[in-house]
């Protein structure tokens, strides 16, 4: 008797069944959204920011796997990358700085890339300042303007952090990239693990779906709603 109700059951839900399948191939495949719980990349994201994440700009793959069935474009500098961290496999969001075959390095919080240096100067808060946790924003911390070539963007220093501000020459190698943290001293990036291999790269971050404030009963932010992350 059992089994006659859980098919008839099914029946009458196929078309919530077939919806569900579907939407799980297009997060697994085409798009996704995630929550951020850290402030790595402050001030471009902040902590409760739900972020949107295109997983077909760089090749499309078979859903629920990570082979790929096109190469599709190559990460560029100034992506925000998403990616499995190589020491516990939690998700990163980080930015891509360096391209294969490229010599980076960091001289008192300043890059050079292929002995080019990259313009940074300071700037004043953006709104997302005051979107941060109660414990960031009570840290001495400054803005500036990163002019990468052509991707322009805000990173936050602290300069009573102990961090690393001095790092290589190095080269990237071929099929890997060098990635950074926008919160410049408080990101755990390639400094500390290493380049990221392209394929492990899962999708490129492209805006904020929605935003919640935890020290505030998860208010919305309404300023960040659809968002664009630049």
């Amino acid at each position: 008797m059992r089994l006659p109700r859980l098919n008839r059951w099914i029946a009458a839900n196929r078309s919530l069944f077939v919806f569900l399948g579907l939407m799980l191939v297009f997060r697994s495949a085409l798009a996704d959204w995630m929550l951020v719980p850290s402030g790595s990349m402050n001030p471009t994201i902040v902590e409760g920011d739900r972020i949107l994440v295109d997983k077909a700009a760089y090749g499309l793959r078979v859903p629920f796997t990570t082979h790929r069935l096109t190469h599709g474009a190559d990460p560029a500098r100034g992506d925000i990358v998403i990616f499995p961290s190589p020491e516990d496999g939690t998700t990163l969001v980080k930015r891509v700085i360096g391209l294969p075959g490229e010599r980076v390095e960091m001289r008192d919080e300043r890059l050079l890339i292929d002995g080019q240096p990259m313009d940074i100067e300071p700037a004043a808060a953006p709104l997302a300042d005051a979107d941060l946790p109660a414990a960031t924003r009570s840290l001495t911390h400054t803005y500036a303007r990163e002019s990468l070539p052509g991707r322009p963007h805000a990173v936050m220093l602290l300069p009573q952090r102990s961090a690393a501000r001095n790092f290589g020459p190095v080269t990237v190698p071929a099929g890997e990239y060098l990635v950074l943290g926008d919160s410049r001293d408080n990101s755990k990036d390639s400094r500390y693990i290493g380049f990221v291999p392209r394929d492990s790269i899962v999708g490129r971050a492209f805006g904020v779906a929605y935003s919640l404030d935890a020290e505030r009963w998860y208010a919305p932010r309404a300023d960040r709603f659809f968002a664009r992350l630049e």
